[in-house]
Parts: structure tokens; sequence; C-alpha cells
């Protein structure tokens, strides 16, 4: 597992650690030509804030959350996904506060895009937690962050002391499955990594980009017309996994979340019959009707689950 710390925005950080209950947020960059490798998927993004006002301590670790993804978005499609996850209040003071870092003349009606980094199983220590940030240097800050390797000296301080903080606040096994990552790392000798457990933003954005932002059935690629679909409802127990998803444009998904449409565990596209007659009519809507999906994530294991799609035909499919 790989640590990366990053130079946070106080105000940021102070809005969110007033969220009870939080289970992701969106770690904004103002640019959307920044990109994100530092860290793999289920690694550990650290907040380093400037300075603790107790301590007057400068640099310090105060929280943090497990990577879920980074991509690209529209300002207003980022608030969409995360609303007050986004470290702010409303839509024109998450633009307020992007601004100043954008040093570009505002355009009110300019729909800009920003970095996102999606971290699930966010955590905000009380002051009295925060520690150093161990080899930081002033010169840090134009890079803005620094990685650290779990085995080296530096890694091991982090490690302990985030666990120390998890679990004076009692939310170790709520978080970060702490005592995992320790036994694989005794039992077979090498760096292991957290599961992220994704919120409903961080699914939208995993389910959007998986797609490579094309509807699944249409082809679509105008990304405001396009929605992440739960296969299997997350109400009715449905997990928020990249598998029970489909990225849809948005009157397919409405059709599909009412049964008028579905998808074989075969990916075969049915449209019910039950649209032409309730409805008397349909017509852009049936020459889809027995065609294969052509467009799904290169991944196995993020493609369309057949056990969510059976779920589906039997469920909530009108026949």
């Amino acid at each position: 597992m790989r640590i990366y710390a990053g130079i946070t925005d106080q105000n940021w950080f102070d809005f969110l650690r007033g969220i009870r209950g939080i289970d992701e947020v969106n770690f904004w960059q103002p640019s959307s030509s920044a990109s994100f490798r530092a860290i793999g998927k289920g690694d550990l993004f650290l907040f380093k804030l400037h300075r603790s006002q107790r301590t007057r301590q400068r640099d310090v670790i105060a929280g943090g959350g497990v990577f879920s993804s980074f991509s690209t978005l529209p300002i207003s499609l980022a608030w969409e996904a995360f609303d007050i996850r986004n470290g702010a209040s409303s839509f024109s003071d998450m633009r307020r506060r992007l601004l100043p870092y954008r040093r570009i003349e505002n355009d009110p009606h300019e729909d800009f895009k920003i970095g996102c980094i999606i971290l699930t199983q966010p955590f905000f220590f009380e002051e009295s937690m925060w520690f150093p940030a161990p080899e930081w240097k002033a010169s840090i800050v134009r890079g803005k962050a620094k990685g650290y390797e779990l085995g080296t000296d530096a890694g091991r301080f982090i490690w302990k002391n985030v666990q120390e903080g998890l679990a004076r606040q009692g939310l170790s096994d709520l978080y970060l499955d702490t005592r995992r990552v320790e036994e694989e790392r005794a039992r077979y000798g090498k760096e292991s990594v957290i599961r992220p457990r994704l919120g409903q933003g961080a699914f939208q954005v995993a389910v959007t980009d998986a797609y490579a932002r094309s509807c699944a059935i249409t082809e679509e690629h105008s990304l405001p017309a396009l929605e992440a679909a739960h296969i299997k409802p997350y109400g009715e127990e449905g997990p928020h996994e990249v598998s029970n998803g489909l990225l849809l444009r948005s009157d397919f998904h409405r059709l599909f979340d009412r049964g008028y449409i579905t998808v074989t565990p075969e990916f075969r596209i049915e449209i019910s019959r039950r649209l032409k007659e309730e409805f008397a009519n349909g017509r852009s809507y049936y020459p889809f009707h027995g065609r294969r999906l052509n467009h799904y994530p290169q991944t196995e294991e993020d493609r369309p689950s057949r056990q969510m799609l059976l779920w589906h035909n039997e469920n909530r499919f009108l026949g």
C-alpha cells in the first residue's frame, strides 16, 4: 500500500469534518489539465494542513481517506455527483472557492472542468491527534504532495499514527480494515491495499469512466445526458459496485428502473411490449430490442454482473 499526502484547503477540511457520517468526498483540483497517478485504487490519501492552531506545528496530517478513482468532470456534474461532499455548502460556494485557484477571468456561464480525486471512508482527526508530515520540505509546496512507501520509516510512522487516531475515535472497523492490511503484510510479506467502499457519487463516477462515457445501449456520448443506473437498486441491497451498474442515457435509465427495458445475462436488450400497450408509443426504443450490448467495460470485474441482470429480468422487467 502506498500513502500519499496532499496539501489540503483548510476551509474544505473544516467544512467536511463538521458533517457526521460522511462516506465519500471529492478532493478537487482546480485545473482540468491535472492528472493523478501517484497512488492506485485502495491506497491511502492523507490531508496535509499548513499548520495546527493548537500547537502551532507546521505541516501536519489531519485525516485522510481511501483512494477510489480520479476523473475530470465539469464542475456542474461534480456538484451533482457529490453535493456538499465537495466541501462546500452550495454549488455557488464551491465555484467561488475554486475561482481564486484558477487565476482566470470568471465567466459565470462557463461550466469549466476540474480534477476530482474521489476518496471513500474519509476520516477527520480531532486536532489533538494531528501529527507531523515526515520528510516534508518547503520545496514540496510547488508539487503540492508527497508519496510514502509503507515499508519505509516514514511510511511506518504515518501508518502507526493513522491506526492510533482511528482507534481513539472508534473508527478502525468502520473506515479502514487496518487489521487485514497488517495481517496480510505479516503473512505474505507484501504490501496490501484497502478495498474502497463506494458511495453514490463514487459509484456514479466509476461507472461513467468504466463505460468510457458512452451509453451502454445507444452509445450516446453527451455527458450531461448520461446517468449511472443500478441494475439491482441500492435500496434493495444492490451494491455500489461497477458490476451492478450500467451507464445509460437518462430516458433509458428511467425506463430501465421502471421495468420497460432490461438487459439479459447474455447482454441482450429487451424492450417490454407494455411500453406500446400503455403509452401507444415507443417507436424510438423498439429498434434496440434483441440487440446485444456492444459497449461495456473492458475489465471482466467491471462488466455487468449476470447475477444482477438476472435479478432485474425476474424482478423488474414487465415482459
